[in-house]
């Protein structure tokens, strides 16, 4: 896990991963502009309609906005449409590294590591979109639900990235698995790895807050929204770029050592001690099983 760990951090580095960062930059930037230029203005006044209206909510702004609620609520409505939707946008946004960036940097890792690694695609585009959606309306469903537990203070910082964390896993590992191994093979991969797949979706997911603190930021709409929100999807994309290189490296060494231990014949065995780009040096730990 650590091996694949600092190899996706350098990989991150390399000019073409740069460049197909931008690529859901540019994706997310079109939908969330021409969401922003239909629904925001009516999103932002329902919510302070309801801010203002409902009668619990009215309460609670009101201990932060003492006397003058409406005020309090017109300012306070924009932050909170942005905080609703921003699980959504992230999701969005792991869907479009899923289905456009992960293929890419599958065959980057495999030429570099895993050049004479056989593909036996036991999964396919199809299965691996209905895969992606299912998995990630699940995920939304648990950031609605869970949402309440998002204003204690200790369980905002634990909730959503394990959340993520599982969404991460799911999603990341069945891509970097499609092309080389067989249905059989994934399965039995994500159920013999999945407690360290599942901590390195956490860890991604505390990782992603970075990008969030930026979105969050009340500055956003208010002097720096035309260059903070790019920067946070940009931000967000190289987050996610990281993410599945490290799945990736993880899943496909973890599935060149299950061949191995199976004694499964024609085994073609990857290219060894492939070097890491601007590294000019041999990498060993190749060898070494995954942990």
């Amino acid at each position: 896990m650590f091996d694949a760990f600092w190899r996706a951090a350098a990989y991150c580095f390399r000019p073409r991963v740069m460049l197909l960062s931008l690529l859901p930059l540019a994706v997310m930037l079109v939908a969330l502009g021409g969401w922003s230029y239909f629904y925001w203005s009516g999103a932002v006044a329902t919510m302070q309609h309801w801010v203002e209206t409902i009668g619990w909510l009215r309460t609670v702004f009101s201990w932060f906005g003492g006397s003058g609620t409406e005020g309090f609520a017109a300012s306070i409505a924009p932050f909170v449409v942005l905080v609703l939707i921003t699980p959504i946008a992230a999701v969005v946004a792991l869907l479009v590294i899923a289905l456009l960036m992960t293929p890419a940097l599958v065959n980057m890792v495999t030429e570099q590591r895993f050049a004479r690694l056989e593909k036996k695609k036991g999964t396919g585009l199809a299965s691996s979109i209905v895969w992606a959606l299912s998995t990630s309306l699940v995920a939304i469903l648990a950031f609605v639900v869970t949402m309440p537990l998002w204003l204690i203070p200790p369980l905002v910082l634990i909730v959503p990235p394990v959340i993520w964390g599982w969404l991460t896993y799911r999603v990341m590992s069945v891509d970097a698995l499609a092309e080389h191994a067989s249905k059989a093979e994934r399965d039995s991969l994500l159920q013999r790895y999945r407690w360290p797949l599942l901590l390195m979706g956490v860890i991604c997911g505390y990782i992603g807050i970075a990008p969030s603190v930026v979105w969050a930021s009340g500055m956003v709409f208010t002097i720096g929204f035309v260059v903070l929100v790019p920067i946070a999807v940009w931000i967000y994309a190289i987050t996610f770029a990281f993410s599945s290189l490290w799945f990736i490296h993880f899943c496909l060494s973890a599935l060149q050592h299950q061949r191995l231990e199976s004694g499964e014949p024609g085994l073609s065995l990857p290219v060894q001690n492939a070097a890491l780009p601007g590294d000019g040096q041999p990498l060993g730990g190749d060898s070494a099983s995954p942990k």
